[in-house]
């Protein structure tokens, strides 16, 4: 069992710094935690991004299903910590130990699913158009397409799920799974998670003698360390979940590099829900219990939980009588405990910001006490108000909403056109018939979230190949990928296409005889055969 010893590791060893150290806080206490752990310096960057090269070119020539092995140990070794990681992850974040046994039973099922996909292997996207030397005027040259690597991946740990979307959350598994090395700079709040996950990858990479570059673990608090991850030219591509304020700084630092690279960043979101009238009739307590679990998830702090709540139509007494009961079942979440005080601050201020504008109702006020700890808020606005005000379309991160009175569907639309990029985009109806209106709702939040929810809620995230979990910006930078689910792979790769090179020059995914067994699409043809040379037929 690994003692946690607050060092990096690099390519394969642990190293220390001697120097700036920095301790975890415990969230209830506010009280410091042992070990401190060493801040990473350029070096440190240095010395795991050239690790990570290496790596990645011994890695190019290796058998392509490689990465299925690794990831398959890494899940096994994670559960081989047992109680050690949990009861670190929950001193370091104050997250119960059932959502850390739930969250670390998702971290590994991502890891195996994605261990599925890299054994496939099919998810290279291999395209061949046969030559054609017979072709007028000119002939027609074999053409071979795929996906490949990119190559070290910088991946920064999220705060809110230290397991599933931290050291080895869903962006190293789908930067590994597509056969990158992967860098990951540990968030600050949890750096003993960090560094017991960071032991469980050496261990997989050490049994199946695979090169130690290929994940390296670097802790720090400063945002050098951040900029000098992402300005390093060796990294090709960062993965990043957390505010809008660092995700867009980071994006703006890859964007000035002389060799720009992407950032697929996960940032701010929303996430309105539109509830109608009619899914009211039957009696608000309903929507409102399960509605107040869904805010109060995680103390406030998924990145799906809804942040405005558009209630459409029906009188003031209906309306009047949901927000009640929404807020009885949110106040009985009682005292909660946010991951740090820092974010526990920002929710406050930016609560308090709201509370003072005109037009603005306090319904459930929340106070914040000692360390990370708050209580829940709820405030009310009209559509009128919602529209004016834009400080009230920014996201409070925590335990609290905003809840919108709207006339009609007209109001609701004039509310979802000032609301920007989401994750997800909720409608209750209840009976959904063939209702312009619904659509009207359905169509304009399709427009600015990557995952449309009817009839339930948005903070269950499920990790299979149809989820979409991105969206427009400011949710994501880039609107077109997904960072959880099999799509996510794709985000850390890159098209490559060969013209007329021989066998032995070919990935084996392009080679003729289709030694993977892969599907491929061959001169328009989905297939699994192989393929002739100079013919166009196979």
């Amino acid at each position: 069992m690994h003692e946690i010893t607050g060092q990096h590791l690099i390519a394969g060893q642990w190293r220390s710094l001697v120097g700036a150290t920095f301790k975890a806080t415990a969230p209830q206490t506010g009280a410091l935690l042992e070990p401190g752990f060493a801040e990473s310096g350029a070096g440190e960057v240095d010395a795991a991004l050239e690790a990570a090269r290496e790596a990645f070119e011994k890695t190019l020539d290796l058998p392509p299903r490689w990465p299925a092995d690794l990831l398959d140990r890494i899940a096994d070794r994670i559960m081989d910590l047992g109680d050690a990681l949990l009861a670190r992850a929950e001193s370091e974040t104050a997250l119960p130990r059932g959502r850390l046994t739930m969250e670390r039973g998702r971290a590994c099922g991502q890891l195996k699913m994605f261990a599925q996909i890299a054994r496939d292997a099919s998810w290279v996207d291999a395209v061949i158009e046969c030559a054609d030397p017979k072709r007028a005027p000119l002939p027609k040259p074999d053409l071979r397409r795929m996906l490949r690597p990119r190559g070290p991946v910088v991946v920064f740990g999220a705060s809110n799920f230290p397991l599933a979307f931290g050291a080895v959350g869903g962006d190293t598994a789908s930067a590994l799974a597509a056969g990158n090395p992967v860098v990951v700079k540990g968030h600050p709040s949890h750096p003993g998670t960090t560094e017991l996950l960071a032991s469980a990858v050496l261990s997989a990479l050490q049994a199946l003698s695979l090169p130690p570059g290929t994940f390296a673990a670097l802790q720090g608090k400063t945002h050098e360390l951040s900029n000098t991850l992402v300005k390093h030219p060796l990294t090709t591509a960062v993965g990043f979940t957390g505010s809008q304020q660092v995700g867009r700084a980071l994006f703006d630092i890859a964007a000035r590099r002389p060799s720009p690279i992407p950032v697929y960043a996960e940032m701010g979101s929303l996430n309105p829900i539109v509830i109608f009238s009619e899914a009211l009739v039957e009696g608000p307590d309903a929507i409102a219990k399960g509605l107040a679990t869904s805010l109060m998830l995680g103390s406030g702090q998924f990145c799906t939980k809804p942040g405005v709540i558009l209630i459409v139509g029906g009188d003031d007494e209906m309306a009047g009588s949901f927000v009640d009961s929404l807020a009885k079942h949110v106040a009985a979440s009682g005292t909660l405990t946010m991951l740090n005080p820092g974010l526990r601050d920002n929710f406050t201020k930016r609560i308090s910001n709201f509370s003072t504008l005109p037009g603005v109702k306090m319904v459930l006020a929340g106070n914040p006490s000692s360390a990370a700890m708050t209580q829940p808020v709820l405030l009310e606005t009209t559509a009128q108000v919602f529209c004016q005000q834009r400080a009230l379309q920014e996201e409070a991160f925590g335990p609290g909403a905003l809840l919108v009175r709207c006339r009609d569907a007209e109001d609701a639309i004039r509310c979802l056109d000032t609301v920007a990029g989401s994750l997800t985009g909720t409608i209750h109806r209840g009976v959904l018939d063939d209702d312009a209106e619904v659509r009207r709702i359905a169509r304009k939040l399709e427009s600015i979230a990557g995952r449309v929810v009817v009839n339930g809620y948005p903070t269950g995230v499920e990790v299979n190949s149809a989820i979409v979990h991105g969206g427009p910006y400011p949710a994501t930078t880039d609107p077109g990928t997904t960072s959880v689910g099999s799509a996510a792979i794709r985000r850390f790769a890159r098209l490559i296409a060969y013209q007329d090179a021989p066998d032995n020059l070919l990935p084996p995914a392009l080679q003729d005889s289709n030694p993977l067994h892969i599907e491929r699409v061959v001169d328009g043809r989905r297939t699994r055969d192989g393929v002739h040379r100079n013919a166009n037929h196979h």
